[in-house]
């Protein structure tokens, strides 16, 4: 049985797309796509479930348009309208030390404070000015490179040392 320890969020379904079946997919972290994984988990009433994929199309850079396989109406899929969308860290694929990756990878990753310990899960990478900035909770803590000090990409961890007080802000 799958657990929380398993998956990271990725996203959440919106609304019902059209007559067949379709719902809008807001996503987060691209990773379902870069893996051509067949399927994600989707929280359902506490419980983690998989859907297998029958079909998707991107809408923006954050929303796709995806088909389960066997949800065929409008009515198999309202169930889903507002649901949580997991990947499983098993199927991530493994970064190389020289990949290029974008900012956007870094969602759902856990962040600690070498002084503070745990901050929290990364929800959200704000790249609407110069400074990317990382969304924990309420919390936007700066992505400044001098201040990370490791990265873990299997564990799906960074590590960083924050200016005193910034957590205080």
């Amino acid at each position: 049985m799958i657990t929380e320890q398993d998956v990271y969020k990725i996203g959440q379904i919106g609304r019902t797309h059209g007559i067949k079946g379709e719902v809008t997919f807001s996503f987060t972290d691209d990773v379902w796509d870069r893996a051509e994984s067949e399927y994600l988990f989707i929280r359902v009433e506490g419980i983690l479930v998989p859907f297998f994929i029958k079909e998707y199309r991107f809408r923006s850079d954050s929303t796709a348009l995806i088909k389960f396989l066997d949800y065929d109406t409008t009515d198999d899929v309202l169930f889903l309208v507002g649901c949580e969308v997991f990947f499983p860290h098993a199927l991530t694929p493994n970064v190389k030390e020289d990949e290029e990756y974008t900012w956007r990878h870094f969602t759902g990753f856990t962040l600690y404070d070498e002084n503070a310990g745990l901050i929290g899960t990364i929800d959200h990478i704000d790249e609407s000015t110069q400074n990317i900035l990382f969304q924990v909770g309420e919390r936007l803590i700066p992505a400044a490179e001098e201040w990370i000090t490791n990265i873990n990409h299997k564990e799906r961890t960074i590590h960083m040392t924050l200016p005193e007080g910034l957590l205080n802000l």
